[in-house]
């Protein structure tokens, strides 16, 4: 098989449309087409940006927004493979076979659906698919992770890798995480070795990849646009950071999670993010007190997030020379940028946190690791911070990433694109969901999915263009949206949420939903079921619904990995998904 490139360029059928372009015209018909740019940031939370509410500084990010528009109820799909996939096809991740991240094949030996699972349909067809057969440059730099395990070796096939899925070049890591300062890396369909001088770091580097890119090809193709999907490291675990990023920071933290959170709390207030009655759930039950801490404890633990909240504001200082760029090389205004996180922020590593390793517990007491602070953010260490501090990065939600509430799906979204946002800055409230992201690329360059590409229909489009929220905030967004992962469910109806966790010995009919009304209760903190048995039966009905038209991939029943994943993480489903 020539892996070189498959490109996919399909019959245009003028009378069939699966998003719309009524809004695309009326937005982009003049001018040379928009570049397009989908930053994505990885396990970053809700509030762990400065425009989103943080301490953290994102002065570039935060430059993103004040131009452009913050999306604040925009939904993920709580783990990072299952978004990606989403982001790319449109399609929700269970329809192209991406329920989890494909490390769970690794730990699942010999289970018969792992041969179609983690491996997205070649009728499926990316945006990039699209926009390569339009006659755009494609470009992805930095995290891939949709890549099952039996091709990650070399010698392996490159079916599911960047070139064959709609890139014209890739440049980054293939699997979930890597180390920041020797990182796996691999460009085009093979792995390549290199040095890695004093002082690199991969968020630099895949900045300067990107930038090298771009200046390229304006200087050979300068009226041919391009789009490049550029997934950071950051700021997934290991927490790595040079510490003059992080020392600024000591002082915060050593507040505390359950301080910081009520700061933040109360910053997204004045900032007009959530509304004025918005209320803060209490730290989760299983998640220590700040005041209960050893001192060796909080010393340590506040370093870990002076770490995190430095690999942050370090990744934006690269952005932002990434924006720099695109304003030298005079195509900054007509360039779209969409920025945001894959899930929320990282529940991994329990009470305890990880020093020396990520997915191991640790071995060392807190006054051992407070010996060896130092060391936290470099090369000796491959940190996570302790899963509280989850808890802050996604103020005022409830939990954090791979669960069902609001905690583990939203996360923070900004579009920008100068030319086309008439009231720079602004907030919108409109249900966005990663399904939607593609759509609205396409419909902003005049283009769509393909709905037969070479003689094959094309699994059907979940998501819409948002690009009638982008002119108006009074524009209806999403309605409907199901959720999925590891046999925790939720359904999204309006103005309604509903959220069942799922127990490995009982059967689904036996899960207790709970009930959430979004637009009285913003961070999903008191549970109506009670009140609305009826609501909640429409709902549990509407799921099955939603599952029945997306859930139709290689994945045969919901959760059908769940409790085998559950004694292998040592996170039971509805104790703790800690891992």
């Amino acid at each position: 098989m020539d892996y070189s490139r498959r490109r996919f360029v399909g019959t245009l059928l003028a009378t069939t449309t699966l998003c719309g372009l009524t809004s695309a015209r009326a937005i982009g018909a003049t001018g040379p087409r928009p570049n397009i740019i989908t930053i994505l940031l990885d396990d970053v939370g809700y509030s762990d940006i400065g425009c989103f509410g943080a301490e953290i500084r994102t002065p570039a990010i935060d430059s993103l927004a004040k131009a452009g528009l913050r999306y604040v109820h925009f939904d993920t799909k709580a783990v990072c493979a299952s978004t990606r996939a989403s982001l790319l096809t449109g399609r929700n991740c269970h329809t192209v076979n991406m329920p989890d991240v494909p490390d769970v094949a690794a730990v699942l030996p010999g289970d018969p659906q792992m041969a179609r699972l983690f491996r997205m349909p070649d009728n499926a067809q990316t945006m990039a698919q699209a926009l390569q057969g339009r006659g755009y440059a494609t470009w992805a730099v930095g995290k891939w992770h949709m890549i099952p395990m039996d091709e990650l070796g070399e010698g392996t096939g490159r079916d599911n890798w960047p070139l064959q899925r709609g890139f014209d070049y890739f440049y980054g890591f293939p699997r979930g995480w890597t180390d920041q300062y020797r990182p796996e890396l691999v460009e085009n369909n093979a792995y390549i070795k290199r040095d890695f001088p004093a002082g690199y770091h991969l968020s630099v580097d895949l900045a300067d990849k990107a930038i090298d890119l771009i200046e390229r090809h304006v200087a050979e193709k300068k009226d041919s646009p391009f789009f490049m999907n550029l997934g950071f490291g950051t700021a997934h675990s290991p927490i790595q950071v040079p510490r003059e990023y992080s020392a600024p920071y000591d002082a915060i933290y050593k507040k505390g999670w359950d301080q910081v959170r009520e700061d933040r709390f109360a910053r997204m207030k004045q900032m007009g993010l959530i509304p004025a009655d918005t209320l803060l759930p209490p730290r989760e039950p299983r998640d220590r007190a700040w005041a209960d801490l050893s001192d060796d404890e909080k010393a340590v633990f506040a370093r870990y997030m002076a770490v995190y909240a430095g690999f942050i504001e370090h990744c934006d200082r690269q952005i932002g020379r990434l924006l720099d760029a695109l304003r030298e090389r005079g195509v900054f205004d007509n360039t779209i940028i969409i920025l945001l996180s894959d899930n929320g922020a990282a529940s991994e590593a329990g009470q305890s946190g990880f020093f020396d390793g990520l997915y191991r517990a640790n071995s060392l007491t807190p006054a051992e690791q407070r010996a060896r602070i130092d060391e936290l953010g470099t090369a000796s260490t491959q940190a996570e911070y302790p899963r509280p501090w989850a808890m802050v990065g996604d103020t005022p939600l409830r939990r954090y990433k791979l669960w069902p509430y609001s905690g583990g799906t939203r996360t923070p979204m900004i579009f920008h694109w100068p030319r086309h946002v008439e009231d720079p800055g602004a907030i919108r409230r409109q249900f966005v969901d990663v399904v939607d992201i593609a759509p609205t690329l396409l419909d902003a360059v005049g283009a769509r999915f393909d709905p037969v590409v070479g003689g094959v229909a094309q699994i059907p489009v979940a998501g819409r263009s948002f690009l009638p929220t982008v002119q108006s905030r009074k524009a209806p967004g999403r309605q409907v949206q199901y959720f999925e992962l590891r046999g925790n469910r939720a359904i999204t109806s309006g103005r309604w949420r509903a959220v069942a966790l799922h127990d490995c010995d009982q059967p689904y009919a036996n899960d207790r939903w709970e009930l959430f009304d979004l637009d009285r209760d913003f961070s999903e903190s008191t549970d109506l079921a009670a009140r609305y048995p009826a609501k909640v039966a429409e709902l549990k009905a509407l799921w099955d619904d939603q599952w029945a038209r997306y859930g139709n991939g290689a994945l045969a029943q919901p959760g059908a990995l769940t409790c085998r994943l559950s004694d292998l993480f040592d996170r039971h489903p509805v104790a703790g998904h800690e891992g």
